[in-house]
């Protein structure tokens, strides 16, 4: 009765629940991990100052053009199975060392801001790469089919982690100060770790799952450091992905900055800030939760992926029309919390499945290049943009936006299009293969 519950409401099979379980609990880990830390970098950008977060964005973009490479190369030299547990373990020790240097500044009397821009900087980059290593990772061992019913429920696991994550910031900001909240965090990540030799294990003792065995190999991807750059100008269907995914960064960065100029002058109060945006991040993650655990594999079943994707474009259209004739900090608040919870709900899963229909290398340089190089370009190309037509105000600003969203509603329903093609051949050589 289990099994057939839990294929019924979730579309998990018998044989792919220990597997589901531990990719659950590892993006549960990921994602709790990060938005801990999401509430003080919020805040960190509010204490540097409005006009500071131009130049934090643009540092951003240089060290992910920098990092990028370094990625690639790792990706070249060493195979997944030992390099994927060494990026969390590398990022934990990380957070740890800014636990220390602000607790220091915090006992020495010394005002963080500096030490909060370098920590806005790197959570900047960050987030990025350990979540998109985990969906790389994701496409690795699940297939096409499996991707389809499977990644909105384990993208609810993240959801979760996400919405008790803020919590944990927003309750003890104030009573334990912010930086008590990071050893929490770092210990998240290391449980990752032990999430990622569970899966590994799985797959060593899953000769069935043929089509995953790469994740589990001892080789290394080969090729160049800057192979992901390369897949992405060389193909149409990456390059794609990338234009959407500087639209979905331009967007979401303005109304970002719109967010932060009013919750800055609205709310006073370090503390209080971290904890509005705390309670913020929770909100949105709980409505993601629910349609990732009930809408997003239905979605992606009646309407196909292409129109599924389409679901965030429309969102941020009928957003910025508002925000455009009523630019105030409920508006602002209300609209970013939907956009979010209806981007991680359908755009982000339905994203991470058009890497199902890619090889190995593409899984792994190409989408960490577009995840990480490509969305902080979008991030940079947006405050610059922003900050540029400043003195526009809020509303002339939105309208100006509503065409690219639009212009993202088209680019998907093409993208959709092509994974269908790119689905069918795949099924057409799995069945002369197996004829062969």
């Amino acid at each position: 009765m289990a099994n057939n519950l839990l294929t019924r409401v979730f579309g998990i099979e018998k044989q792919e629940v220990y597997a589901v379980a531990w990719s659950f609990l590892y993006f549960s880990c990921v994602l709790s991990s990060y938005m801990m830390l999401r509430p003080i970098r919020e805040t960190m950008g509010v204490e540097s100052g409005t006009d500071t977060v131009p130049l934090l964005f643009s540092t951003t973009f240089v060290v992910m053009l920098l990092v990028a490479p370094v990625f690639g190369w790792v990706a070249s030299r060493f195979p997944r199975r030992r390099f994927l547990p060494w990026v969390y373990i590398f990022f934990a020790l990380n957070i740890l060392a800014f636990y220390a240097a602000f607790t220091i500044a915090d006992l020495k009397g010394i005002h963080f801001v500096w030490i909060g821009r370098v920590f806005f900087v790197w959570i900047s980059v960050f987030n990025l790469f350990v979540v998109s290593v985990f969906w790389s990772f994701m496409a690795d061992i699940w297939s096409k089919e499996q991707g389809r019913r499977l990644f909105g429920l384990i993208s609810a696991g993240g959801s979760i982690g996400g919405t008790l994550g803020p919590l944990v910031t927003a309750q003890l900001a104030e009573p334990l100060g912010f930086q008590n909240v990071l050893p929490i965090s770092a210990g998240l990540l290391l449980v990752s770790v032990v999430c990622i030799h569970r899966l590994r294990h799985w797959l060593e003792t899953r000769p069935d799952q043929e089509v995953m065995s790469d994740a589990a190999t001892a080789k290394p991807l080969g090729g160049s450091a800057i192979a992901g750059m390369s897949h992405v100008l060389s193909s149409r269907y990456l390059l794609m992905i990338s234009i959407v995914s500087i639209i979905a960064s331009l967007l979401g960065t303005a109304l970002y900055m719109f967010v932060n100029e009013l919750v800055s002058t609205t709310i006073e109060g370090t503390d209080s800030r971290a904890r509005l945006f705390g309670y913020v991040d929770s909100a949105t993650n709980l409505l993601t939760t629910m349609l990732q655990l009930f809408v997003t594999r239905h979605a992606v079943r009646k309407f196909g992926l292409g129109w599924t994707l389409a679901f965030m474009p429309l969102v941020s259209v009928i957003g910025f029309a508002l925000l455009a004739v009523h630019p105030a900090l409920l508006v602002g608040v209300a609209f970013q919390t939907v956009r979010r919870a209806v981007g991680f709900g359908f755009s982000k899963p339905g994203s991470d499945m058009l890497f199902s229909a890619v090889t190995p290398e593409e899984k792994y340089k190409a989408k960490n290049f577009i995840d990480t190089a490509v969305y902080r370009g979008g991030d940079l190309v947006g405050i610059w943009v922003v900050q540029a037509l400043r003195v526009l105000g809020i509303s002339v600003m939105s309208v100006i936006l509503v065409p690219f969203a639009l212009l993202w509603v088209f680019i998907v329903l093409w993208l959709g299009r092509e994974y269908r093609k790119r689905d069918h051949s795949g099924q057409l050589k799995t069945k002369g293969a197996a004829r062969a």
